[in-house]
């Protein structure tokens, strides 16, 4: 069921019971890696079959050892940069960052940048034995591993031509920030653990003040650890998005208590309720321009091969639920999932849009018209890439076209060259959002560079 679930010995050690036990724990781990490099499906469906609103979903895949294919993270080359379509121009807002992954942008045109990653779990709660190891050496690997900056860094291009003259730190101190959300001259992060309040004024580039908690959101092991959040139109309420704790609930279900899942909070007092449940990751957040309607994007299960699950962009339903962990893309059950629940499959609300199996939508933002045809209507996903399918997929800035406020027709691909011709991961695309001119903001957690598309 979970990954690796049949090894029960420990990862490499210095055991005091002798240099042979050592050798032995670190002959098994190098035996699992070999194991995950040379084993696993290959997909099967031709490209674009599990993309759109009627995807194709074939029967689940089981294997002892899941498919593991990873795009080691490389960093760009000198005067390496995406590619953008033709008519478009791409420069580096700023480069040298540590572990870019969220972006918003300020009234003023001022960019925030959140420089994080996934903390330490609490004292006790770390994931043991050969799989947590394992998967350990896997997310290195892809780039995942380097400390958080705990940071929010504020980046500024007063004279408009696509690099950013001014970079200061606005916040730092923080928990593994992610989502951010300006409403009047309250600013709001949304730490690993909970959203906290800061004053701001305008133009501001440091802020000093103590924060306040406005509320906690799931924390702990933190299997996703990433929270987003998004203010309602009229900002009375903020939105925010908090991942699973594992991958099908293999760990139980009361660790999955109020996961997987958009809370809808109180901006006034902090009280909060379940907004939509049974999405396994979701992270962007976004209001559809036309409708008004909350959109988000989900990284859905993993270890049934590489066909499934397609990962999947949709609107979100006040009480509306997803499937995860009982089935997926409506009522396709999840036998791995153990006592069935027929009950909730039968709830199950099929997602609007499919992506594609595995390749990670993080980032989230809708087009408003200040883009050229044909990405004046639609929304631009950053995918961050696949860690788990063969061959690999994901890794660039797709655009879902729009019509009258839903998806009408396949993704197109807005920016890529993120993987080099060997495979390497040059960068990784994770949040997306557009600037005060109109031009798409990416954030690369890998190349450690806030890139912006501009028409030329």
């Amino acid at each position: 069921m979970a990954l690796f679930s049949r090894f029960r010995s420990a990862g490499p050690s210095t055991s005091v019971n002798g240099p042979s036990r050592a050798k032995a724990s670190l002959g098994s781990a190098l035996l699992a890696a070999v194991l995950l490099a040379a084993c696993g499906d290959t997909a099967r469906l031709p490209p674009g079959a599990d993309e759109g609103v009627r995807p194709t979903l074939l029967a689940p895949v089981t294997s002892w050892i899941p498919t593991v294919k990873i795009a080691p993270a490389k960093g760009w080359p000198d005067a390496g940069a995406p590619k953008a379509p033709a008519g478009f121009g791409v420069t580096a807002l700023a480069r040298g960052l540590s572990h870019p992954r969220w972006l918003y942008v300020l009234p003023n045109g001022d960019v925030l940048v959140a420089e994080s990653n996934k903390p330490a779990p609490p004292p006790g709660q770390e994931p043991k034995g050969l799989k947590a190891w394992a998967m350990k050496q896997v997310m290195q690997r892809a780039g995942a591993g380097v400390p958080s900056a705990d940071r929010i860094t504020l980046l500024r291009d007063a004279d408009g031509d696509g690099r950013a003259e001014l970079r200061t730190v606005l916040l730092e101190g923080l928990h593994s920030p992610f989502g951010m959300a300006l409403v009047g001259a309250d600013l709001y992060v949304a730490n690993a653990d909970g959203i906290v309040r800061f004053p701001y004024q305008a133009g501001q580039t440091r802020i000093e003040a103590p924060g306040t908690q406005l509320t906690d959101l799931p924390a702990g092991i933190n299997h996703h650890w990433t929270k987003n959040l998004i203010a309602s139109r009229d900002g009375g309420k903020l939105y925010a998005t908090v991942g699973s704790n594992s991958n099908v609930a293999e760990r139980g279900l009361e660790i999955e208590e109020g996961r997987a899942a958009v809370w809808e909070v109180d901006r006034a007092g902090g009280s909060k309720r379940l907004f939509a449940t049974g999405l396994r990751n979701p992270n962007g957040l976004a209001w559809e321009p036309r409708t008004g309607s909350l959109w988000t994007v989900v990284n859905e299960r993993d270890e049934i091969g590489s066909d499934l699950v397609p990962d999947y962009l949709t609107s979100v339903r006040d009480g509306g639920f997803y499937g995860w962990p009982w089935s997926y893309w409506g009522q396709n059950v999840d036998q791995r999932v153990q006592p069935a629940r027929p009950d909730m499959v039968a709830r199950a609300v099929p997602p609007d849009y499919a992506l594609g199996s595995h390749v990670a939508p993080l980032g989230l933002a809708f087009a408003d018209g200040r883009m050229p045809p044909p990405f004046a209507e639609g929304a631009f996903v950053g995918e961050h890439g696949s860690w788990n399918r063969r061959p690999l997929a994901g890794y660039k800035v797709v655009f879902v076209p729009f019509t009258d406020g839903r998806p009408a027709g396949v993704p197109v691909d807005f920016l890529t060259g993120f993987l080099s011709p060997d495979g390497d991961a040059w960068g990784r695309p994770v949040g997306v959002a557009l600037d005060s001119r109109g031009a798409l903001l990416v954030a690369d957690d890998v190349g450690n560079t806030v890139w912006r598309a501009a028409p030329r």
